[in-house]
């Protein structure tokens, strides 16, 4: 595992707040590309200092001069892959050390797969359960005593519209995503008398890397009606700030949704696996 941290000059007032709990810090899992990176650029825009994490440690930096830059908040950097099951306990110690209290935190680190569930390489499979489901729920458990604790903050986890029904040629991405679905709405019962938003961000197609590292390039499912990762992140903000318990952005991806749960189960999976252009 690898962790390198970089922490920018905090400047001005920043200076005399940084280790306060005054900060919304936000923690971005997945910041270094897509819907993680522009999640990144609307919080920043708002305000809230960034600990931006991801693999990619170049790109992070990039990211962190950009922000750094065009709104001069506090902003660290932690290169880390949370595929490793240590990887959510160590990244709490870290901010613990550096007595960085997380006032709101995005899950948004996750990757899909598509083909046959019996020909896919089985350890990628099981690889993509501890990014989306293992480190995701990992992550909240660290995190939210603390938040209920001050009555503040909250959660913003990024699930899909695929929570919303089983997914034949992408099972194990539907799966974990109906998980992140459920999981984020019992939490926002459970937090919200303590002050605590938790919210699931359900965006349909994404013009982002995603397709790409699922192999998506082709089917039908991003042939129309793809929305643009800045337009999902903006959703996704207010619709956290908002408190409320689920976020799907586009009109066309909301009809998808309430579709796929009054439609007969027969039904919804077979338009989910033709959209995946398998047939």
């Amino acid at each position: 595992m690898r962790y390198d941290p970089q922490r920018m000059a905090l400047k001005g007032s920043w200076e005399k707040m940084a280790m306060t709990e005054e900060l919304r810090w936000t923690l971005i899992t997945g910041a270094s590309s897509g819907i993680g990176a522009e999640l990144a650029r609307v919080f920043a825009s708002r305000g809230y200092p960034l600990i931006l994490t991801a693999r990619r440690h170049e790109r992070l930096e990039a990211l962190s001069a950009e922000l750094g830059q065009a709104h001069g908040v506090p902003i660290e950097i932690m290169a880390i892959d949370l595929e490793d099951r240590e990887a959510p306990r160590d990244l709490h110690e870290m901010l613990r050390e550096r007595g960085i209290e997380v006032h709101t935190l995005v899950n948004n680190a996750g990757f899909g797969l598509r083909g046959y569930f019996a020909s896919l390489p089985h350890e990628k499979q099981l690889a993509m359960i501890d990014l989306n489901v293992t480190a995701l729920t990992s992550l909240c458990r660290l995190m939210l005593p603390g938040m209920i604790e001050r009555k503040r903050g909250g959660i913003l986890n990024v699930a899909s519209v695929a929570a919303f029904q089983a997914g034949p040629y992408m099972a194990v991405y539907y799966a974990t995503k109906a998980f992140v679905l459920s999981l984020s709405e019992g939490l926002h019962d459970e937090a919200k008398p303590h002050g605590v938003t938790v919210t699931a961000l359900c965006p349909g197609p994404t013009e982002s890397e995603f397709s790409e590292t699922a192999g998506l390039k082709d089917p039908r499912l991003f042939n129309s009606g793809v929305t643009s990762s800045a337009e999902v992140a903006r959703a996704g903000v207010e619709g956290y700030e908002a408190g409320r318990a689920i976020v799907i952005p586009g009109a066309w991806n909301r009809v998808g949704a309430i579709g796929a749960k009054f439609a007969p189960r027969f039904l919804s999976r077979r338009i989910a696996g033709l959209l995946q252009g398998m047939r």
